[in-house]
């Protein structure tokens, strides 16, 4: 027996969210419209909110509701430090650390050639500007550490330094709490090859 056409609808407009097949999607639908209708309308209301009023931010690309996000234009930043990443989510992950007070700039995404992502795809020459408006000392790339973010960084560690600009790398190596045993032969690897000496 065939679904109405608007929950058919609603399971395949689910599906569209990472990690959601057409099981969750279905339980998803059903829940929302059986157990929480002021839930989906919330949704509905939200989503609907979001497309209309959220834009790119001009300067870093993350998402904001005015032409600049208010960490742009904070006077508390550092504007000379620029830190590069992935998407808004790794932004906040930097952020979360409290070890860092630059500014960003977010690609929203990374070059993968396998995908049809290439530096055209990211519209990189927004970075390239954004890194040489004479503010900015130093770009730190903080792109993830998998096959595609690691030629994303080398991509763009090769583009900036060309233009004369500093480009750093965050390191890799063994997670705070972490112990010897349990860590992964290549992480500890790159732990060694990126050791720092002790000063007094």
């Amino acid at each position: 027996m065939a679904l109405p056409t608007g929950l058919d609808a609603l399971i395949e407009a689910l599906r569209c969210l990472p990690g959601v097949g057409p099981k969750s999607a279905q339980r998803m639908a059903y829940h929302l419209l059986q157990r929480d209708r002021q839930g989906a309308q919330r949704l509905a209301d939200s989503m609907q909110y979001a497309l209309n009023n959220l834009r790119h931010c001009q300067r870093c690309n993350t998402f904001t509701e005015a032409e600049v996000c208010e960490r742009c234009l904070s006077p508390k930043r550092d504007h000379g430090l620029l830190c590069v990443v992935e998407t808004p989510v790794d932004m906040n992950m930097m952020e979360q650390t409290q070890a860092y007070s630059g500014l960003y700039y977010v690609l929203m995404g990374r070059v993968s050639p396998l995908d049809g992502v290439g530096p055209r795809e990211l519209q990189l020459e927004r970075l390239l500007a954004r890194a040489s408006d004479g503010v900015v000392r130093e770009v730190m790339l903080a792109t993830n550490f998998t096959n595609e973010g690691e030629v994303t960084a080398h991509y763009l560690g090769e583009m900036l330094k060309s233009r004369g600009i500093r480009v750093t790398r965050i390191a890799r190596g063994v997670p705070v709490g972490g112990e010897l045993e349990y860590v992964d032969p290549g992480t500890l690897a790159q732990a060694v090859r990126e050791r720092k000496t002790l000063t007094e």
